[in-house]
């Protein structure tokens, strides 16, 4: 079914339509006619305004959960709603300033992006999801600890103050000296250059036989090289803050939907492929429910927004995550300033 035009809704019957949505969205449950003639304005008796609301049901606009009690949107009124009809709320000055304040903390920028992302997770209620591109860390400094005969800890630490770690098989009776002489190496070689172009640079100087270096630490600055080049530079990285928001009150009565939800939250591959399609276009994308197929048994929700550079390149994509009755109205306009936000990190 097909989402009907607004105008093909009188006057009254999107009036009435804007009150149950408001306020399922608000409460999180069915809405009664009695609720709805108490609104200031609509002056109509509780039986006129069942009758709109068997026509909207009609529409597939509304459903009654249960034969006597009031009625919900359903997917398409939802839509229909979001598409043509929420007046949106921008950010306060304290929304603001708690999302600008934790992306300028300062330290690495995964750090900042985290720190964001748990700052969204709170002010809208749901989980936070970022997705950027691996970024090309500018390295600073290599090293190798010793962890026992045949076996050493590569230390990468980057200009950011970053360190990762990665494990690296000793070739058979290597010297001590030789850790030492294959760090000061990279080190050497790789300070100020992202990690592609060091590994290019040692790659040529090793081809080339410039490296001053005796076997095993040659051996040893190859398997370095093999190690760091396992994670494919461009694979994307997705944050996801917030799980716990999802658990609210209104959840306790939705467990099953709310565990299905969980679950699906960690096959983060899957999520971030649904946020990658929000890349293209400028407008901020919402899947409602079973738009989109990973979240068609969890009744769930995505806002997501691309997050641009000053150029107009997408740098990333942020947004957040629950159920289909999370308040857009509220959640779209902070989704879009944490993006210019980031935009500004990222850039």
């Amino acid at each position: 079914m097909t989402t009907p035009p607004i105008t093909e809704l009188t006057d009254r019957a999107r009036d009435i339509f804007r009150v149950v949505v408001e306020s399922y969205l608000d409460a999180g449950q069915p809405v009664g006619s009695r609720t709805i003639s108490r609104v200031a304005g609509l002056n109509l008796s509780p039986a006129s305004i069942r009758n709109v609301m068997q026509d909207l049901e009609e529409f597939g606009l509304l459903a009654a959960p249960h034969t006597s009690a009031g009625r919900m949107p359903t997917e398409l009124g939802l839509r229909l709603f979001v598409d043509g009809m929420m007046r949106a709320s921008e950010p306060s000055a304290e929304e603001r300033a708690a999302i600008e304040g934790r992306a300028g903390g300062g330290g690495p920028v995964e750090e900042a992006l985290a720190n964001t992302t748990a700052a969204l997770s709170g002010l809208s209620a749901c989980a936070g999801l970022v997705l950027v591109p691996k970024a090309e860390r500018v390295l600073r400094q290599f090293g190798f600890v010793p962890l026992g005969q045949d076996r050493a800890l590569a230390v990468l630490v980057g200009e950011d103050g970053s360190v990762e770690n990665r494990v690296v098989e000793l070739p058979a009776g290597m010297p001590a000296g030789a850790l030492e002489q294959a760090a000061n190496y990279l080190t050497a070689t790789l300070g100020g250059l992202t990690l592609s172009e060091a590994r290019a640079k040692i790659e040529r100087e090793l081809r080339a036989e410039r490296a001053a270096l005796d076997d095993a630490a040659r051996a040893l600055v190859e398997r370095g090289l093999a190690v760091w080049s396992q994670d494919g530079d461009d694979r994307p990285v997705l944050i996801v803050r917030g799980q716990a928001r999802l658990l609210d009150a209104a959840a306790a009565d939705d467990l099953d939907r709310v565990s299905q939800l969980l679950d699906e939250l960690e096959g983060k591959e899957e999520i971030a492929r649904l946020l990658d399609s929000a890349r293209e276009g400028e407008a901020t994308r919402i899947f409602i429910g079973s738009e989109n197929k990973l979240f068609a048994l969890s009744g769930s929700s995505v806002i997501a927004k691309p997050v641009r550079s000053l150029d107009g390149r997408v740098v990333g994509v942020v947004g957040v995550i629950g159920p289909t009755r999370l308040n857009y109205a509220r959640v779209v306009p902070m989704v879009d300033f944490t993006a210019a936000t980031l935009a500004r990190l990222l850039t």
